[in-house]
Order: C-alpha cells, then structure tokens, then sequence
C-alpha cells in the first residue's frame, strides 16, 4: 500500500486526527466533526405542545375557521396520532393539552388577535398549556392518552373555580378574617384528621360539594403503611391542593355535601366510611347510611347489590382545634 509522502503514514495521520488544535490531544468533551449540525442540534432540543380537539363537537365548533385544515374527526386523529408518534421517534419531548373552542374564541378576543389562523391556534395553546396543564406523550395510543387528558383538564379547571371562589369570597364584616383563607387552612386540618384515622392502606377519598354554578369533585389518592412514621402518608402534593380547594369551597360557602373513603390493605377486605358536610363541619355518616349511599342507583333510586369483598362502615370522629369565628 502507497502513502503520500506530504501527510505522512497511516499512523501519523491518525495520530493527527485525534489531536486538537496546536498538536494537543482533542478532548473528549470536544463536538465530533460531521456528525450534528448545530441546526439540528437545537432541534432536538426544542418542545413540543399540541392541542388535541378531542371531542367530536369541539372539533365541529373549529369547522367554521376557514384556516382549519381537516373536515373529519377521525381523520384529524389519525393524522394527529402519525405526528405525534413521529415527534416522539425522534426523541422529542412532546406534550399534549386539550383544546377548548369556547375558550379559544374568548382568548381571541382578549387578545385581540384573528381566530381564523394557524399563528392564533398555536399562541392559544401555549397559553392553555399554562393554565390547564399537560400531559407528556411517549408513543401511546389517543385512545388512552385522551380520557387521561380530559380528566386532568377537568380537574385543572376545578381547582382554579374553587380557588377563584375561595379568594372573592372576602373578609368577615364581623371579625375581619379571611373567610377562604380561614376554610382552607380548616379543610387542610380535616385532611389530615381524615387521613390519620385511616390508618395504614391504600386510601382513596371523594368530596363532593354544591358550588354556585356547578357540582364540583376531587378525589385523592394517599398511602401508609404499618412502618411507616407517625402522620406519614404519602400522596400527591397538587391532588392534595385540589381536594383541599373543593372542601374549603363548602365549608366557606356553608354548603352541603359528602366525603367517603374507600380503604384497602393487603388480604383484607375494602372498608368503606362516609362524613356528611354540615355547617363547616364533617359529620359521621352511621353504617346504614353508607351502606344506602355504596347501595343506591342515584338516577332511579333502585336498590343496587353490595359489592362483594366490601365492609360499610361509618364514618370515624373528626376533630380538629377550630378557633371560634362569626362566619
């Protein structure tokens, strides 16, 4: 084999190439030549967030824009699910927000800017990125992905109702007291009574409350075991803020409304406890009134079987130091 005499052996060259500048040898940290552009390098770097129309007459309502591109719902899914997959493929991070047309329409109008183009889709949903919350995608299917993201939009739009409550709800004209501050700090409190007496399990608690314009939910999920540290249970923290949220807006309000717990542990049964709220307060329910509660169909008030591996129990005491107040 023949060599160039001007770049020297095999060896040299080699030797040369695994060198940086001025002769020293290249750092590991040194970018590889030839192998990213810094073009696509940001690429890679780069977010995407895309607005799911998930619901056939969400989808309609954008028909009118004459900017939007898709006639067919399932069409418009399909294609929605090839992009996804494909941002996902190439290691992007993606994430996933539900796009509400009513909402986007009064985005439109605060902002001032044209409904009808793709530049005002893209800016709403950004901003309802920050208000409503995502989900990030990894490669599943929309049919998976959608319920979980209109769970987690619903729940979104909770918190902020009930905490949009709770502030414009004002001071006590009697005491001056901030009457939503004062509620939550006292749902807080019941939470935790609530969780204390559970004891160790899985736990899982619903609250229900009247609000003024509509019914509002929140569930929690909490866990502790028989090793774990006293008051110790672990749950999530903005879960936590939303089922606080929903009871302090009753106690607040002086509204009715129910909380139940469904506890479950290893080789036992389910034990299920119901409190009625009362007047700011959490009131047993005995363990017939559970049992008609779990028992009941709500819309025809038949009887329904009780559900098997399931003991109806009432609801423990809740105690908490409540300082006395003229609201």
């Amino acid at each position: 084999m023949a060599y160039d005499n001007t770049s020297g052996s095999r060896t040299e060259r080699t030797t040369r190439r695994r060198r940086g500048r001025g002769g020293h040898p290249r750092r590991t940290g040194d970018r590889p030549r030839n192998k990213t552009s810094p073009r696509r390098a940001l690429r890679q770097e780069t977010v995407s967030t895309i607005g799911v129309l998930a619901d056939a007459s969400d989808f309609a309502a954008m028909r009118r824009y004459r900017t939007f591109a898709f006639d067919d719902h399932t069409d418009y899914l399909r294609q929605l699910q090839v992009l996804l997959r494909s941002l996902a493929s190439r290691h992007l991070h993606t994430t996933v927000v539900l796009f509400d047309p009513d909402d986007f329409s009064a985005f439109c109008s605060e902002e001032g800017i044209d409904p009808d183009s793709p530049l005002s889709r893209s800016r709403y949903t950004a901003d309802a990125a920050g208000r409503f919350g995502t989900l990030p995608y990894s490669g599943e299917a929309l049919d998976s992905l959608v319920p979980q993201l209109i769970e987690r939009s619903v729940r979104e739009a909770t918190w902020q109702y009930a905490t949009k409550l709770l502030a414009d709800i004002g001071e006590c004209a009697d005491c001056g007291q901030d009457i939503g501050r004062a509620a939550f700090e006292k749902a807080s409190r019941m939470l935790g009574r609530l969780l204390e007496g559970a004891g160790p399990g899985s736990h899982h608690l619903v609250c229900s409350v009247p609000a003024p314009s509509e019914q509002l939910f929140a569930s929690l999920h909490a866990a502790s075991t028989e090793d774990s540290p006293p008051h110790a249970m672990e749950l999530d923290t903005s879960d936590g803020a939303e089922f606080v949220s929903v009871l302090a807006t009753g106690i607040a309000l002086g509204t009715a409304g129910g909380l139940v717990l469904r506890t479950r542990s290893p080789e036992a049964p389910d034990h299920l406890h119901g409190w009625r709220l009362h007047q700011g307060r959490l009131l047993p329910l005995t363990e017939a009134e559970v049992f008609s509660a779990y028992c009941t169909d709500t819309e025809t008030g038949d009887p329904l079987p009780p559900e098997p591996g399931v003991e109806y129990r009432a609801g423990f005491g809740i105690t908490i130091d409540d300082p006395e107040t003229h609201h």
